[in-house]
């Protein structure tokens, strides 16, 4: 057998509690192992602990198994009656029998050694406190992201001679276009129409730039956006059409405006706010654009956005109150954390614990890009932005791979986390920190194809803004160009416009989108190596994606073509679904 393959603790994702009631286990093997059998129990059956008790459980098949690129990944839900559980599992390969606990393998007639202390694996308590709880409505939002300075203009502001003309054009990193909290409220009724479900804010504090992630004032609304009022009418407002609202909390960094931070400058080691920041030399050198000698840490190497120290008692008690003030005072219901990875998890634990408070089912979001799992245990994010999904979904075109290297990629994605986690992970295709979907796949076709992926993937996805009318963008800054809304208004994207929300409307009606069950079908084992994506999400929910340079016929791949319900389609006409075409259906009974 390939022991090294194999692979289980009881902590993570591999044994946690789903709620009061539900453990759930998962177990690593390779590819050699054929079948797996999980004995369980009470710990105390057999005896006290340390005894000369020979302890026993119920044995059970684990029948649900994943396939990963070098792993099979095997899972289970158990029903612990008194809430703890001890267990092992037992592999069978062709050849072999082992089994695996926590200290390592062994034949079965060991475990029956009088005298032998066998570690096996034990979950001591399924603890109330200690169960990831996410807010459900989360499941189900469909998020719009707003770059607020390109989205719309709504106070005209023609006595700013620095605004530059409201135009869908390439822009530079210090052009400003005067959108805004109020354009934003006009808007309101387009996004509604749209399906949008929640809307995802880039920072609206005071700050120097345009995209306002060197904060000057925390509690204060950039005056080019509005004010403090303004912000309050649009949450409101969106409230009353059923749409969540979600911030950008800025605080790794602040920006070099900040107070403190200005403080520092003035009065170096004896300002009382120097250990609000991470500094190395003194005195600090005032308009510094660059911090690879060290003298201080930064956000990257920018000098003008400063580290913040969130190791120290009174940054973390000023975060608290800036965040808490943005829930009582605005009534926000998400926080998402830029640079969420490098605050420290001393920080968000308290901010969880005193948010919650507050608010029950206020959802918050961590900007990790890679695997987030210390940080989605229960007690800090309740999820991060799926980057490894969107660069799953990417590399299925830009690599050139095969269906069954896809099917790996999405199912490791699906499974990183706890299943709590996956059910509200922020799926994204694009955002403000990359190049635009449509730029990226250089094809309307393959925009869709990915489109669909989306949104039939567990989680809440998320369009950013021109995204709906596949607006075009390389990297930042050009993927902030403005909303065109003279050319929406004008029916010019009327096409695009009608397709995202088909999509949208079917993720709201088909439950099936969200579900985290996903089986990948094949015609036959050579299909495998072939590029046509072809899934099935609960008992009737298809998604049919062809990226092979030829057209196929459907009949290949449904086998009964009788009550078909096309939920979304696209190059696809009568039975023939054409290059980079996708077909979503139902198999209705």
């Amino acid at each position: 057998m390939e022991f090294g393959s194999v692979y289980h603790r009881t902590t993570e994702q591999y044994c946690y509690a789903r709620n009061e009631e539900e453990l759930a286990i998962s177990l690593l093997t390779g590819y050699d192992v054929k079948q797996v059998f999980i004995n369980w129990g009470d710990p105390f059956s057999a005896g006290i602990l340390g005894g000369n008790e020979i302890w026993s459980g119920q044995e059970e098949e684990i029948k649900e198994r994943i396939e990963l690129e070098h792993h099979l990944l095997w899972k289970i839900v158990l029903k612990p009656k008194y809430k703890r559980c001890k267990y092992y599992f037992k592999l069978l390969t062709e050849q072999e029998q082992w089994i695996y606990v926590e200290d390592g393998f062994y034949q079965e007639q060991q475990l029956k050694e009088s005298g032998r202390m066998i570690q096996y694996f034990i979950m001591p308590w399924m603890n109330k406190k200690d169960i990831g709880v996410v807010p459900k409505w989360a499941e189900n939002t469909v998020w719009y992201q707003i770059f607020p300075d390109r989205f719309c203009n709504g106070e005209g502001k023609k006595d700013y001679p620095h605004i530059k003309p409201w135009k869908m054009e390439k822009t530079t990193y210090f052009d400003l276009y005067g959108g805004d909290l109020k354009g934003i409220i006009q808007k309101l009724s387009y996004l509604k129409e749209l399906g949008i479900t929640g809307i995802y804010l880039n920072p609206i504090c005071e700050a120097i730039s345009n995209h306002k992630y060197d904060t000057t004032d925390y509690k204060k609304i950039d005056p080019m956006f509005g004010n403090e009022d303004r912000m309050k009418e649009l949450v409101q407002k969106a409230h009353s059409l059923q749409m969540k609202v979600m911030m950008d909390g800025v605080f790794n960094h602040c920006g070099t405006e900040f107070l403190p931070w200005k403080d520092v400058l003035e009065h170096g080691e004896h300002s009382r706010y120097k250990d609000w920041f991470m500094i190395q030399q003194f005195p600090v050198e005032k308009g510094k654009r660059n911090t690879r000698d060290g003298s201080y840490y930064s956000f990257a190497f920018a000098g003008g956005m400063p580290k913040l120290n969130t190791n120290n008692e009174e940054v973390v008690a000023f975060i608290k109150d800036v965040c808490g003030y943005w829930v009582d005072v605005y009534g926000i219901d998400g926080i998402r954390f830029d640079v969420g990875n490098e605050v420290s998890h001393y920080l968000l634990k308290q901010l969880r614990a005193y948010l919650l408070e507050k608010k029950p089912d206020l959802y918050l979001l961590g900007e990790i890009w890679h695997d987030s799992t210390p940080w989605l245990l229960g007690d800090e994010y309740d999820a991060v932005m799926n980057y490894p999904l969107t660069s799953s979904i990417n590399d299925f075109w830009k690599e050139d791979l095969t269906a069954k290297q896809f099917e790996h990629a999405i199912n490791r994605c699906m499974n990183l986390y706890r299943e709590q986690n996956q059910k509200v992970m922020f799926n994204l295709l694009d955002s403000h920190d990359t190049d635009r979907l449509r730029t990226r796949c250089g094809s309307e076709d393959i925009f869709y194809q990915q489109m669909a992926l989306l949104f039939t993937m567990a989680g809440s996805a998320c369009i950013y803004y021109g995204t709906e009318i596949a607006m075009e963008g390389g990297h930042d800054p050009d993927c902030r160009r403005c909303m065109p809304w003279g050319e929406i208004e004008k029916g010019v994207y009327e096409k695009e416009l009608m397709a995202m929300k088909t999509l949208i409307q079917m993720r709201k009606k088909e439950e099936a989108t969200h579900s985290l069950a996903i089986q990948f079908l094949y015609r036959d084992e050579e299909a495998k190596k072939e590029r046509v994506i072809h899934y099935k999400k609960d008992q009737n929910f298809y998604v049919l994606l062809n990226a092979t340079n030829e057209p196929i016929g459907l009949k290949e791949y449904m086998k009964e073509s009788n009550n078909i319900e096309r939920l979304f389609q696209w190059n696809c006409k009568g039975d023939v679904l054409g290059v980079n075409g996708t077909l979503i259906y139902k198999k209705n009974p």
